[in-house]
């Protein structure tokens, strides 16, 4: 068992958890930013979760779902505060209705996550820090303690499990629901780099080209919220077919993390789609994820049948060689 201690403080307002596992931090650090892995073991292992986001950056958000043996949701939030790279990061940990939005019903708390390196290991500590005694002895009663330890309990066979998923170089769609699909790909490159091939216009037509045989002949990209992008493809034989393109707005941006576009396809009637493109850090690279929100089922399946993910694919092999 890897949590060795649990200490409820009702002076301090607070509960913390100590627990030892035998990887470096860098290993559980990435464990804890790549929701892949988070939602392996967050919550007890009875109602496994589901992050639809997670920007590990101060002013970052994670938003995410447990789900009961009987199908319930119970949905919660983070609100990233401080990130000190395999030190510590402190999130504003709540409740939150299915929308997302705070459960002001149910008590929030201040959760900081640190990371020491021991001889054998790590050793997590977790301590959450909340407004009151009622608040403190509130997720007590509603089970915190049982549900963290079972939480715990799953890391270590994670931590084994997920080393060579964690750590491959290929893109992957993961079916999250009716209508979103989660797709990621760790890429060999720094943040900063990754960002900026997204944002450069002169980057961007060298590799989101997709499959071979295209070329990208229009290239305006959204800056600041509101603005709006256009991307055009043309193909390189005339026996390829005609071309085409996609634009949208941008929403909503954390630079270098986190940024929601609308995207639809010009000149169609096909429904607008929401697009999510989180950038984290990892110690073999940037992951990249983007999760895509659909109209509805259909509109999911066929967009994943053209070969989406192939094009991505080639797309972002493309990137790598531009650093």
């Amino acid at each position: 068992m890897p949590v060795t201690s649990v200490v409820k403080d009702p002076e301090a307002l607070s509960l913390t958890v100590h627990a030892e596992f035998p990887v470096e931090v860098s290993r559980l650090w990435d464990a804890y930013l790549d929701a892949r892995q988070l939602e392996k073991f967050w919550g007890p292992a009875e109602y496994p979760a589901t992050f639809t986001r997670h920007d590990a950056a101060p002013g970052g958000r994670s938003n995410y779902h447990m789900r009961s043996p009987e199908g319930e949701e119970f949905h919660g939030f983070w609100e990233w505060n401080e990130v000190v790279e395999h030190k510590f990061f402190e999130v504003t940990d709540g409740f939150a209705h299915q929308d997302g939005t705070p459960n002001t019903d149910l008590p929030a708390n201040q959760m900081v996550f640190t990371f020491d390196p021991t001889p054998e290991g790590t050793k997590l500590t977790i301590t959450a820090t909340f407004d009151s005694a009622e608040d403190l002895e509130q997720v007590v009663a509603m089970g915190m303690i049982e549900g963290t330890r079972s939480a715990m309990s799953q890391i270590e066979q994670v931590l084994i499990d997920l080393r060579n998923y964690a750590e491959n170089f290929s893109t992957d769609a993961q079916i999250l629901s009716d209508t979103q699909v989660r797709i990621t790909r760790l890429i060999r490159g720094t943040v900063e780099q990754v960002w900026q091939a997204h944002h450069d216009e002169q980057l961007m037509t060298r590799w989101m080209l997709g499959p071979e045989g295209w070329q990208m002949t229009g290239c305006t990209i959204a800056q600041e919220v509101g603005q709006t992008y256009r991307y055009w493809w043309e193909p390189q034989s005339a026996e390829a077919g005609t071309g085409f393109g996609f634009s949208g707005t941008l929403l909503e941006s954390l630079p270098q993390t986190y940024e929601r576009t609308t995207e639809q396809m010009i000149d169609t009637d096909y429904p607008a789609t929401v697009n999510e493109m989180t950038l984290t850090p990892n110690q073999a690279g940037t992951l990249l994820t983007l999760l895509i929100t659909y109209p509805d089922a259909q509109t999911r399946d066929m967009v994943l049948a053209t070969g989406m993910v192939e094009g991505m694919e080639a797309s972002y092999a493309r990137l790598e060689s531009a650093f």
